[in-house]
């Protein structure tokens, strides 16, 4: 099959954790997959790493809070492809903890930029070519903060989930009589370079968390991106407007 006749997925933030993992899923789907980011050096990295396994892959460097930047690159793939199937709105962040007393606006803007404008950006730009797709879709993260407000420090990426949330929802409302659906996963406490840190200097700490899940463990983003291939397909041809947990009943707050 000729990259032209492929379905195609867009992933943003695909360089590293879920995002990489979700573009790997997507591939060996029988994807041409766009990975998105900012690391160059990582994103060719992973897109030789996709290209060993046969899988169609290139890596596009733009950062997602730009929306010149966004418009561009996204326009520029569904021109090249003459169509986007799916787009997964993977990139995002805490981007630091600060509680709302000393949070600059500076900062503030940042966190709603890198997690809610980004979704807004990179789904208006790809709507026209989700609209030539077949069976298309996006799918955003939210998190279990747009529920329970965060951790301390946290509010505002709590505040970008929650609107996370709710563009989920509206843009299913939006792109229903296109046949386009939305849909968001939440994913738990899963190892991935955004616990690095933590896990590296305070591993004590890292394996407690198993304690508030319900499946007493750890989540591996191979399991997200199983869910974002099924939410992909078309078994999933009759869902939208659904936002799916992967945390091992972490939501249930035990």
């Amino acid at each position: 099959m000729s990259t032209l006749n492929k379905r195609v997925a867009v992933v943003t933030g695909a360089t590293s954790g879920i995002g990489f993992q979700v573009a790997k899923r997507l591939g060996q789907d029988g994807y041409a997959v766009v990975l998105n980011g900012i690391e160059d050096e990582e994103g060719a990295k992973k897109v030789e790493e996709l290209k060993t396994e046969g899988i169609t892959a290139e890596y596009v460097s733009f950062d997602v809070t730009n929306d010149a930047a966004v418009t561009k690159n996204i326009t520029a793939i569904g021109e090249k492809y003459g169509k986007i199937d799916v787009l997964v709105n993977n990139a995002g962040g805490l981007g630091g903890r600060s509680r709302f007393e000393e949070m600059t606006t500076d900062f503030y803007r940042f966190v709603m930029a890198l997690n809610l404008d980004s979704v807004f950006f990179a789904s208006r730009a790809a709507i026209p070519f989700l609209k030539k797709g077949e069976n298309s879709s996006i799918i955003n993260y939210t998190s279990n903060a747009a529920w329970n407000a965060g951790g301390p420090g946290a509010g505002v990426y709590a505040t970008s989930k929650g609107g996370v949330h709710a563009i989920t929802r509206a843009l299913a409302k939006d792109l229903a009589e296109y046949g386009i659906r939305v849909n968001a996963v939440s994913p738990g406490t899963i190892d991935t370079p955004f616990h690095a840190q933590i896990k590296a200097t305070k591993p004590e700490v890292f394996a407690s968390w198993a304690n508030s899940i319900l499946l007493k463990r750890i989540g591996k983003p191979e399991e997200v991106a199983s869910v974002v291939s099924f939410l992909a397909s078309k078994d999933a041809s009759f869902i939208t407007a659904e936002t799916i947990q992967i945390g091992g009943g972490q939501a249930l707050g035990i």
